[in-house]
């Protein structure tokens, strides 16, 4: 699992019909700054995330991927590599707050 920020969402009008109805976000994953170790930081990449909690832009999530994302109920017989698993509400990281959703 990783933190990522959601930046915007992507619409297929044509798909595979089981991927019909599912939402799909562009996620930028997070990671800790690294020498300072006071906040995250984006990473500059990004990829593309189902999103079956109704995630919105800005948010920073809870994913997975790979095999693992294909393990929940709504997702087990997707084709797909990262799902959105939870809305973070903060982090902590060796007893300081790097991430704080009210703060955003």
């Amino acid at each position: 699992m990783f933190v990522a920020k959601v930046t915007g969402s992507l619409v297929a009008t044509q798909k595979v019909d089981s991927m019909r109805g599912y939402k799909l976000l562009v996620v930028e994953p997070y990671r800790l700054e690294g020498k300072r170790r006071k906040q995250l930081e984006g990473t500059g990449r990004t990829f593309i995330a189902v999103d079956t909690i109704g995630a919105g832009e800005g948010e920073m999530v809870l994913l997975t991927q790979g095999s693992s994302a294909r393990l929940t109920p709504e997702t087990k017989n997707l084709p797909i590599d990262a799902v959105v698993i939870g809305i973070v509400d903060t982090v902590h990281i060796e007893h300081q707050c790097v991430f704080n959703k009210e703060d955003s």
